[in-house]
Formats: C-alpha cells, structure tokens, sequence
C-alpha cells in the first residue's frame, strides 16, 4: 500500500476538507478501480456501523452494499433501540461500539454531534450527511464528471437553488482538484466557500456541469412555501440547459422533485448523469471504507 493510502488508514471523514487534494484523487482512483473489480473482497470480516437519524435510500443501500461486497458486514443501529434513547451518553455508546465494530457511517442533523462521535470513538467515523457536509455525495459527482470528460481540470460547476449541504462539499472538493464553482441563489441561501451569483444565467453560461438539490432539505419542510417562491426562478430547466457548454452534463443528488428544482425533461433527457451519479455512490465509499480500514 502506498504512503497516501496509509495516511488515510483509521482516518476519521467528518467534511470534504479532511481530504488532502492527493487524498481526495486517490479516493477517485481506487473507486474507478473498484468500480471494474466489483466483487473483490478488499476488507474480509470487517463490520461497519450505520447510525441514521434522517431518510436515506442511497446513502444507506449504498454503505451496506459496499462493505458486503467488500466482504464484510453492515450493523444497522437503529437510534431509538440504543440504549441511547434511555440516557446513555453518546461518549459512553461510541467507546463500547468501537470495540465491536471497525467503523462508524452516521447521518444525522448537527455537524457538532458527528464530531462528538468521532471525538469519544476510537474508530473511523464517516460523515453519510449532516445538516452542512455531505462528503460521500460530493466524492459520487466528482468521480462522474471525471468519468464523463476525462479530467476535473479547468472545468466550470454551476450550482442552481438553495446552497445545501451537498453544495458545502461539492465546492470544497472541486476547488480541490482543479475545477471552479459558481452557485445561483437568491439571498439567505448561500452556500459557504464559492463564488454566488443572483443570476442563474450568468452561473450556467459556458458551465460543464449543472448541478441542482431539492429545495426543502430535510427538517426544512415548515418553510417549504416560502422556499418555493423563493427559489423559483432557480429551476433548472431546458432553457438554463441550452446555455451551458454543448457537452454539460446535468447532476443532482436525488431524491429530485420533477416541477420544483428541475424539470422532468432534464432530469430523464439526454445531459442527466443523475443514475451514473447515484451508482457512484457505491463505488466511492467502498474506496473511502478500503483506505480507511486497511
């Protein structure tokens, strides 16, 4: 295993920040890697821990598919079967489940609380979502625009809609390794760390990739009306699709409502690599869990 492989073994992942440029490529690499050797067994009798306290259908299917097919096995912690639910403090579950287990996938809503986790296990602790990161995610798009032009070089992102927590990561991640990122918002729903425009034409003019979310987050769903009006103009549509680069391609992380944030024509039409983004998944945290665990 190579000196950069290493430096990620027993490594926490809480923000795409925790990766180094080199770190971050060498993910990608192992992960298009892994994506031809589907069934290699890289981690045998490995056990990985998934605590989620939001909805998941990718994120979860994902990280249990991946260390099985790695060879190992997904623990399912339901939070409210913990001993948690009665009291038990969150330090004292992390020190016993790190003696069960190799590794920890949580979902949950503050950043704080996962770095609780990380802070009182002895084990990797892997981000699958907080209300501001979502590393996993932002691993998935890049190894996609990767797979589709070849390079991450020089490319252009546009970002359309509310600044998520997928837009935090995405944008750390692309500045990363070569890539410039735009996000088209309307005020108070900026993202941290790139360029914001008002205008979502100026964002997609000459873009190589548009990328989009769903406008009522998780635990957002009280201000969905307001969110609507708001964001309207942001829809990424076919007219926003037309202005972009002749080559864009069209990302969004699922679940995607057809008539809010994105029109039904983009996300089924020829520039989606929506379903090549979401298999990515898969492959990116087998890579992440490998170098973790090895």
């Amino acid at each position: 295993m190579t000196t950069l492989a290493l430096s990620l073994s027993g490594r926490d992942v809480l923000r795409s920040a925790d990766l180094a440029p080199a770190e971050a490529e060498a993910v990608l690499e192992l992960a298009a890697e892994l994506k031809l050797d589907r069934y290699g067994q890289r981690l045998p009798g490995r056990t990985l821990g998934l605590l989620f306290k939001k909805p998941s259908t990718r994120t979860r299917v994902s990280f249990a598919v991946a260390i099985a097919q790695l060879g190992g096995a997904a623990v399912l912690l339901q939070p409210d079967e913990l001993q948690l639910s009665r009291g038990e403090s969150l330090a004292d579950t992390a020190r016993v489940l790190s003696s069960y287990l190799d590794a920890i996938a949580i979902r949950t809503f503050e950043q704080a609380e996962l770095e609780e986790w990380a802070e009182a296990a002895s084990i990797p602790i892997v981000n699958a979502l907080t209300d501001e990161e979502h590393p996993c995610q932002a691993l998935a798009d890049v190894l996609t625009i990767r797979e589709r032009f070849g390079t991450t070089d020089r490319l252009r992102i546009a970002w359309l809609g509310d600044g998520t927590n997928v837009c935090n990561s995405l944008g750390v991640v692309a500045g990363a390794l070569g890539m410039r990122m735009v996000a088209a918002c309307p005020a108070g729903y900026e993202p941290r760390g790139v360029d914001v425009v008002r205008d979502p034409r100026e964002a997609v003019a000459g873009a190589h990739v548009l990328v989009t979310d769903t406008w009522t987050s998780m635990g957002r769903e009280a201000d969905a009306a307001k969110r609507l009006r708001d964001l309207e103009p942001y829809r990424l549509g076919e007219q926003l699709v037309g202005l972009a680069d002749p080559d864009a391609i069209v990302l969004h992380c699922l679940p995607a409502h057809a008539g809010e944030e994105i029109d039904a024509s983009v996300l089924y039409g020829p520039r989606s690599a929506v379903w090549q983004e979401a298999e990515n998944r898969l492959h990116v945290q087998k890579a992440l869990l490998t170098l973790l665990l090895s």
